[in-house]
């Protein structure tokens, strides 16, 4: 593409205040940005596809966390998958399809550095913003690096139908697990989830989390518990989880949108008589198992061992109501927007 069709501009979304509990449209603002002229060793990409993930929501709070917060009247960040419509690197061309972390936004102009080039012949570029990239990474480095799973492992997955719980499990059942049980919120993700081959599922709105999990898990009960919750259901794993077991702290959804503290887990101390290990972890932890992760999933995929879902929602303009839907559980596994 001649730099004289090449875009000047970029549409964006901002955020235009903070959020106090659960986010609503006024929270986002949709711009325009100038593009800056494409400097040596630098890529012009058009995104084809965002990722909107639930650790966006604590990015929106002006508090000190692991990633710094979003700011006010700026254009948010995250995963996408682009391609490349001007280059001044050596090392990518036109048409190459890459991955990069300036999201939520039309247009991006990036060092060469910055992007990942995405495997388009392994899968379809959304899935590097999900089975193959950072989401697949965190479901395998979490269960095998962090929770230690082993084969014969009984495992438990709260967000089931997530984009990466419902990894989580399948990678479980391709290692060798006992058993596997997720949660998931509708009828609808349950019959997904034993689709997918989890051996139990249950919906968590039909009773309280720990009378149904241990229904699911027997006598056996559990020796690994993924979170992607926290709340109840950790209150819950605590419970059914065997001398021994392991926790893989990945998220907490259920208090996200949280104006007060939540009460659970009250049970903790179960973690000192049963011998627990509650490990928390970010991906940005477990790049050096990329490789690894990227081959064993390559297979999988080509095989049918393991399948993904993607909720996708068009246009940019939309990006912010697919955020909050994403909150409030209407995605089954990944959720994209779509430019």
């Amino acid at each position: 593409m001649s730099a004289a069709t090449l875009p000047a501009a970029t549409r964006e979304i901002r955020l235009a205040s903070r959020p106090v509990g659960r986010p609503t449209a006024e929270n986002f603002r949709l711009a325009e940005s100038p593009l800056p002229a494409l400097g040596d060793g630098q890529v012009m990409v058009k995104n084809l596809f965002i990722s909107v993930d639930p650790y966006m929501r604590g990015r929106m709070n002006d508090v000190k966390s692991y990633s710094p917060p979003f700011e006010l009247d700026e254009a948010l960040d995250g995963g996408a998958v682009g391609e490349v419509i001007a280059s001044r690197s050596a090392a990518l061309k036109e048409g190459d399809v890459v991955v990069h972390s300036l999201g939520w936004r039309e247009y991006a102009v990036l060092d060469a550095e910055a992007v990942k080039p995405a495997r388009t012949d392994l899968a379809p570029a959304p899935a590097f913003l999900g089975a193959l990239g950072m989401t697949g990474l965190t479901a395998y480095a979490g269960l095998l690096k962090v929770a230690e799973f082993k084969p014969g492992d009984a495992v438990f997955v709260s967000g089931a139908a997530g984009a990466v719980g419902s990894l989580v499990g399948q990678i479980a059942k391709a290692m060798g697990a006992s058993r596997v049980i997720g949660s998931a919120g509708s009828p609808a993700k349950v019959a997904r989830l034993l689709d997918l081959g989890f051996d139990a599922a249950f919906d968590y709105h039909d009773g309280p989390v720990r009378d149904q999990l241990e229904q699911a898990a027997g006598s056996a009960g559990i020796d690994v518990y993924f979170d992607n919750v926290g709340g109840e259901h950790l209150e819950a794993a605590l419970s059914v989880l065997n001398i021994g077991g392991r926790v893989a702290m990945c998220g907490a959804i259920a208090q996200y949108n949280a104006t007060e503290p939540s009460p659970a887990p009250r049970n903790l101390a179960l973690a000192i008589g049963k011998q627990l290990t509650l490990r928390g972890f970010l991906v940005g932890g477990q790049r050096q198992h990329s490789a690894e992760f990227a081959g064993k999933m390559a297979g999988w995929l080509a095989d049918g061992t393991v399948r993904y879902d993607e909720t996708i929602v068009d246009g940019l303009e939309n990006a912010p109501q697919a955020f909050m839907d994403l909150l409030d559980g209407a995605n089954t596994g990944k959720m994209l927007v779509r430019l």
